[in-house]
């Protein structure tokens, strides 16, 4: 009799077994919420795109179409299956090898142009203080953050969660007074105009969408690290419990507020909280949110860095990639050279825009995320005997609307995409199967004795 996916997964001891450290569950939220929001900065630009009015409505209604279905899968798939790679191997033991080589293929190298970005955004808000007199230099002062923050990741996840939660706590002080600033001056109506009197349905609920889906995106990402989080089955639902509803509050507040206390929603545009902030409190206050800003990015990258890194960690334990990334760190438990190699790519990257970058990664990223809620379906249709202590509630009705929704969603933010990054994130995609051939002919079989994750030949055929 064939075992089921939790005794196939969990019976096996991988190389890492007692090596990773673990965090509580208070910095593990903080990484959580760093890495799925970051703060409440980088997509004022709803505001002029859709109106205040819809992008009020998109910042509390997006959450229970998206990030809610997300983050229960996630809670679901953590219970059944905790273990490092987190959906990169739920996916492989819902679908085989080369489901689960291209849905960890795709999230590695998809993130070097978001990890890339943040750098980038990093070096824009320095060029807003000091003058940054060529492309070189600016491409320079994103490669010293990358370096920076893969080498705080390379200290072990105790010390990214405890700086995280240290700097989220310092951003959330001017945030705080702009909130109370704005509220005590307000004299508008937030929610007015409900969408702009001259713009076309497509880009109102296009582009304005596609970008609430963006800043609400990200809640199966952490799984990536849950062995090194205490008591994984536990503390994972918890934590995405916690921050689903936080991500939210910190989004609206403070549009809320900069729109009752100015009104001028026309001419607000990406990092315009800053601008907001100037406005309401003058330069000093300006300062404060220019400061905020600058640690979300900072955060949302050390977050990215710490997710992604242990991609290419557990695929080389499992045999696909070459076995160097899969050794720790003897002290701090840490793939460095996964790390190291990572940063590398990205550093190549930070050339380009932010707006080029996210564009692409948008395509790895949306076919990852509808690969781990497809395993959902696939593990409860297949594995039902699989011991869960968290189930997606309302049974199969329950599950369609959990897989469903999001999948309908990521295609509508794809389809309204710009051609470029159409062509990019295509092209992206297709060297999935290109990596997957050749990691198949330089190792012919992947090495299950390695990782945690034997697939059952049931769910394999």
């Amino acid at each position: 009799m064939a075992s089921s996916p939790s005794q196939t997964l969990l019976g096996t001891q991988p190389r890492h077994a007692g090596k990773l450290k673990k965090i509580s569950l208070i910095p593990f939220v903080a990484v959580l919420y760093a890495y799925c929001a970051g703060g409440p900065f980088d997509y004022e630009a709803m505001v002029s795109t859709s109106g205040p009015g819809m992008a009020l409505l998109f910042i509390l209604i997006v959450p229970w179409l998206f990030s809610v279905p997300m983050a229960l899968a996630s809670a679901e798939m953590a219970t059944a299956m905790p273990v490092e790679g987190g959906f990169y191997r739920w996916t492989r033991a819902a679908f085989g090898d080369f489901w689960g080589f291209q849905c960890g293929w795709w999230n590695w190298t998809g993130t070097f142009f978001m990890w890339a970005s943040y750098g980038v955004v990093l070096a824009d808000y320095v060029a807003q203080v000091t003058p940054v007199h060529s492309r070189l230099v600016h491409w320079a002062i994103a490669v010293i953050f990358l370096v920076l923050v893969a080498g705080l990741n390379i200290l072990g996840i105790r010390v990214v969660g405890k700086l995280t939660l240290v700097l989220l706590l310092l951003q959330m002080l001017p945030v705080a007074a702009f909130i109370f600033l704005g509220f005590s001056h307000a004299h508008f109506n937030p929610f007015h105009p409900w969408m702009p009197p001259d713009r076309p349905w497509r880009e109102v609920y296009g582009v304005g969408l596609a970008l609430a889906l963006w800043i609400y995106s990200g809640y199966e990402q952490l799984s990536t690290v849950i062995e090194e989080v205490e008591e994984p089955a536990r503390n994972f639902p918890r934590g995405l419990a916690i921050v689903v509803p936080l991500a939210a509050v910190i989004y609206f507040l403070p549009m809320a507020a900069g729109l009752a206390a100015l009104g001028n929603w026309q001419e607000w545009q990406t990092a315009y909280l800053v601008m907001a902030g100037r406005l309401l409190g003058g330069s000093s206050m300006g300062l404060a949110m220019f400061a905020g800003a600058a640690l979300c990015a900072f955060v949302l990258l050390d977050a990215t860095v710490l997710s992604v890194s242990r991609v290419p960690f557990t695929m080389a334990e499992d045999g696909y990639l070459h076995s160097s990334l899969a050794r720790l760190h003897p002290r701090f438990g840490t793939p460095v050279l996964a790390i190291v190699i990572s940063t590398l790519f990205c550093s190549l990257l930070a050339f380009g825009s932010v707006t080029q970058l996210i564009a692409i990664y948008a395509w790895m990223r949306s076919a990852t995320s509808v690969l781990t809620l497809l395993s959902l379906w696939r593990l409860r249709r297949v594995a039902p005997e699989t011991k869960r202590s968290f189930v997606v509630p309302g049974g199969k009705a329950g599950l369609a609307v959990v897989v469903i929704i999001p999948s309908v969603l990521f295609a509508w933010a794809l389809i309204n995409s710009d051609p470029a990054s159409r062509l990019w994130g295509i092209a992206c995609l297709g060297l999935g199967p290109v990596a997957y051939y050749f990691a198949k002919r330089r190792q012919p079989t992947a090495n299950p004795a390695a990782s945690p994750v034997d697939v059952p030949p049931q769910i394999n055929g």
